[in-house]
């Protein structure tokens, strides 16, 4: 009896053990997301008791009050810019300016975009993700206001840039601070979240801006568009005030704040271990083009950016390019891609953390790819609807494919810099693929302009497929 009591203790003291390295996990795991709550009381600069107060541990679900609210403000900034992205291009090609002067609308909206892009990684250091989201929605909405006054170029060239720098910085704090509050393991899902968020506003606004501006005339859009993105500043004051982590020199790239190395999906499942979490010192201190130094990071950013450009093509050109009096099958086609990109970024999100986001890279830009060229029948209703839901499904799989893997091959301290880079990817490619294809469609026609579009795409396979080539040698 005595033998079999402490058999017994022995199994309770071993479970003991069990319970304890459990909650010990427990609390470390606890103890890591916590830590952007105490970079918010470090910024503030509170005293003793008020960063107690901002050490509490947040919802460990994904959908915790920060994230909502951080989802509040981007509904905004993104529901003011795509209820006017196909508007204003056509507000100013019907002003005398055409197919040239719609394309310059988009291409200079995207450059404002792209040349803050450059700089948002040092304000979200400097000023932290709060005031740079704020700054961004107001600059996002305010000038929209001005649209109505004039239709000539100069004005409305010098709007849209502004707009532009506003569109730059909302996107850029909004996927970099999402990443850093959601929960690495759920990273891709966290992501693909924020991804049907923000994907809401083109499934409505992208139609309903081309329908409203048919039936009551611009003003009246450049109005809505306007305070969609500032009633997003309602949300501001709720998110976190932390700022974007500088690199901390001395340690390794690959750990993380709490001493540990990040994992991902990307090394579990794939064998990569050539970015900056195994070692590499590109980082911070290279900014953005630091960051892409490393392969791991790169490889999907130039995949990504072979692809935007035709988002840029087809947001501009499908409502030229259709035939005339077709505005409600525009919308219907318009209305399906925006339907299904946030539908298949969630899907990959969710795809990628189990199986790795790396496989979804090669399908992402042949189903882009098909859809394009089926534009080439623009004039047939049902080639039209089938290629942008196409184009809509590799389109949304490449945004959250990419942006998971560059997020999971590099240290969390170059998360803006990561965001930065990916939205620049973004932007350019809308900018440069309306510019490009509005000067090609004067020579060759719109239906042979989407043909080459398409055969772009395809170019995208040969870094897709290395990417998927290094990975398996690795």
């Amino acid at each position: 009896m005595t033998h079999h009591r402490s058999t017994a203790d022995e199994t309770r003291e071993d479970a003991g053990e069990t319970r304890g390295n459990t909650t010990g996990a427990r609390e470390d795991r606890e103890e890591t997301r916590e830590e952007p709550w105490e970079d918010a009381a470090q910024t503030r600069g509170d005293g003793g008791e008020a960063q107690e107060k901002g050490t509490r541990v947040p919802d460990p679900r994904i959908l915790s009050r920060p994230v909502v609210l951080l989802l509040v403000a981007s509904l905004g900034a993104l529901g003011g810019f795509y209820l006017l992205a196909p508007v204003v291009p056509l507000y100013a090609a019907t002003s005398g300016a055409g197919g040239v002067g719609a394309g310059l609308a988009t291409g200079t909206m995207m450059l404002g975009t792209v040349l803050t892009e450059f700089a948002a990684p040092g304000l979200l250091r400097a000023y932290g993700y709060r005031t740079v989201m704020a700054l961004g929605l107001f600059l996002l909405g305010a000038p929209a206001l001005l649209l109505p006054a004039s239709a000539s170029m100069p004005p409305v060239l010098g709007i849209c840039l502004a707009r532009g720098a506003g569109l730059g910085l909302v996107v850029v704090a909004g996927a970099a601070l999402m990443a850093e509050l959601v929960p690495a393991d759920r990273r891709g899902e966290g992501l693909g979240l924020y991804g049907v968020a923000v994907g809401i506003p083109s499934i409505a606004c992208l139609p309903l801006g081309l329908w409203l501006s048919e039936h009551i005339g611009h003003g009246p859009v450049f109005v809505a568009g306007a305070a969609s993105a500032l009633l997003g500043l309602a949300a501001v004051p709720g998110l976190p005030s932390l700022r974007a982590r500088a690199e901390k020199h001395g340690g390794s790239q690959g750990e993380t704040r709490n001493g540990t190395r990040g994992g991902s999906r990307s090394e579990t499942h794939d064998g990569i271990g050539s970015g900056p979490r195994s070692g590499s010192r590109s980082g911070t201190r290279g900014g953005i083009l630091g960051v892409l130094r490393d392969g791991g990071v790169a490889r999907p950013a130039i995949v990504f950016a072979m692809v935007t450009p035709a988002a840029g093509v087809l947001l501009t050109f499908l409502p030229l390019a259709a035939p005339e009096g077709s505005y409600d099958l525009v919308a219907l086609a318009l209305l399906t891609q925006s339907c299904v990109t946030p539908l298949a970024r969630w899907a990959a999100g969710r795809y990628g953390d189990r199986h790795g986001s790396a496989r979804l890279l090669v399908p992402a830009v042949l189903a882009a790819a098909l859809g394009t060229a089926g534009l080439f029948w623009v004039d047939v209703p049902l080639a039209m609807i089938v290629g942008m839901g196409l184009f809509g499904a590799g389109f949304g799989m490449a945004q959250n494919a990419t942006l998971a893997l560059m997020f999971e091959r590099a240290p969390e301290s170059a998360f803006g810099q990561v965001s930065a880079a990916w939205n620049l990817a973004y932007d350019a490619g809308l900018g440069a693929g309306a510019v490009g294809f509005g000067l090609l469609a004067g020579a060759v026609g719109y239906p042979v302009g989407f043909a080459v579009t398409a055969a772009v795409l395809f170019t995208a396979l040969a870094p897709a497929l290395y990417d998927r080539a290094g990975l398996r040698t690795r």
